[in-house]
């Protein structure tokens, strides 16, 4: 890989790294504020609803300039963000400006890497960003976690530091210098040479075109099938964060702390799957993993039945492997199908959208699951079963495509 590649690697690292750290210290500060528990999922919410009301723009915006200047522009918005929760600003509010940084970062942090590195490439670095990217995860969470705790929360109101009143604004600050470092990395980001289209200044026109963009890939028979993966997994995936906390709370009576870590276990299977399919699966033999789609859901129902941390913690690395083999390679293969429809920037914008757009649905539904009261054991339950279910009707529209396409190819075969 080129020297660029890793300080691509090292700005997305720091920026997802703080990402994860201030969610941690956001349902923090939900819970010292004592508000109510279903604002937790609320999170989420606000922080991905920009990925779905701007993707008409963001991929516009992304292609429209270099691909390092869109992300110290948006890492800026981000730091924006965490210092308004900082000054004290409602931290859904403050979540959801951290989000439109976000939603900017996206397209230009992915979209780079179809225009540096040649299309062979393409799986193994989707391996290395989302193992990358779970890493920081791991880290964010188990940081955030950390530093939330009460002898660590005392011994940083034992510094004494200027301007800072509480140990939750200390935390706000540290986390706020992750930001800057991402910042600063964003710097020295490769300039790849390509051409950029100049930005549009008709919102109409960019609607129109994201639509046109939209319909593209889910009428491309491996785009939509590549997008219907990667869209339930990002749904499930958000989902599956609140899940683990609460269910750790009720089945191994965990505080946020530390079901925060065990959080961080999932991750690391998602890192550890992420790099075993960028070793080992092809952009060609992308669709054959499907399957473990099925079967993830299927495990997620086995945690209904555990109520021990020995056991707890396999299991979840597990479901995390599973999901991270089987979306980084589905990741490149939509990426290079994008890339050849329609442009980096612009595809990644029509990923996100749909993405996030699943985010919001499966987060608004375990949020209304939670303020019925509804027992977690039957949220799980429905969760595997649902992701189950798709994956299964996913893979048997895969099979269909499959089949269409082979009876037109030994129709133009045929002697006529």
């Amino acid at each position: 890989m080129p020297f660029g590649f890793y300080i691509i690697m090292a700005a997305q690292f720091f920026s997802a790294l703080a990402d994860n750290a201030l969610l941690i210290a956001a349902i923090a500060a939900l819970r010292d504020m004592q508000a109510p528990s279903e604002y937790e999922p609320l999170l989420k919410t606000f922080f991905t609803v920009s990925y779905v009301v701007l993707a008409a723009f963001v991929g516009a915006f992304a292609d429209s300039m270099p691909k390092w200047r869109v992300m110290l522009i948006s890492n800026s918005i981000k730091i924006v963000g965490c210092a308004m929760m900082f000054y004290g600003v409602h931290p859904l509010v403050a979540y959801a400006v951290v989000g439109l940084g976000a939603a900017a970062y996206s397209p230009a942090k992915y979209g780079i890497l179809t225009e540096y590195l040649p299309h062979r490439l393409l799986v193994v670095a989707n391996g290395w960003i989302e193992g990358l990217t779970v890493g920081a995860i791991i880290l964010g969470v188990v940081l955030g976690g950390a530093l939330i705790t009460p002898n660590v929360s005392q011994a940083l109101m034992a510094l004494e530091l200027p301007f800072m009143e509480s140990s939750g604004e200390i935390v706000i600050a540290i986390i706020g210098l992750l930001y800057v470092v991402a910042a600063l990395f964003n710097l020295y980001v490769p300039d790849t040479g390509v051409d950029h289209k100049p930005l549009k200044k008709n919102p109409i026109y960019l609607i129109h075109e994201f639509q046109h963009c939209l319909s593209l890939l889910w009428r491309d028979k491996l785009g939509q099938i590549s997008l219907a993966v990667t869209t339930l997994f990002w749904g499930a995936g958000a989902t599956l964060q609140f899940i683990v906390i609460k269910w750790s709370e009720v089945a191994l009576h965990l505080d946020l702390s530390k079901s925060s870590m065990l959080q961080g276990v999932v991750a690391v299977g998602v890192a550890a799957g992420a790099t075993l399919a960028a070793r080992f699966v092809t952009l060609r033999k992308s669709v054959r993993v499907i399957p473990l789609g099925i079967a993830m859901g299927i495990i997620v129902l086995v945690m209904n039945f555990v109520t021990s941390m020995w056991v707890a913690v396999p299991l979840l690395v597990l479901i995390g492997g599973l999901s991270g083999f089987f979306v980084v390679p589905m990741n490149a293969l939509l990426q290079h199908r994008g890339h050849i429809l329609m442009g980096a920037g612009h595809s990644i914008a029509v990923q996100n959208f749909n993405e996030n757009l699943s985010v919001l649905a499966m987060t608004g539904l375990y949020y209304l699951m939670i303020k019925m009261d509804m027992s977690i054991y039957w949220v799980l339950t429905l969760f595997g079963l649902f992701v189950s279910t798709i994956m299964y009707l996913i893979r048997g529209r895969h099979l269909d495509n499959q089949k269409k396409h082979d009876d037109v190819a030994h129709l133009d075969d045929s002697p006529h």
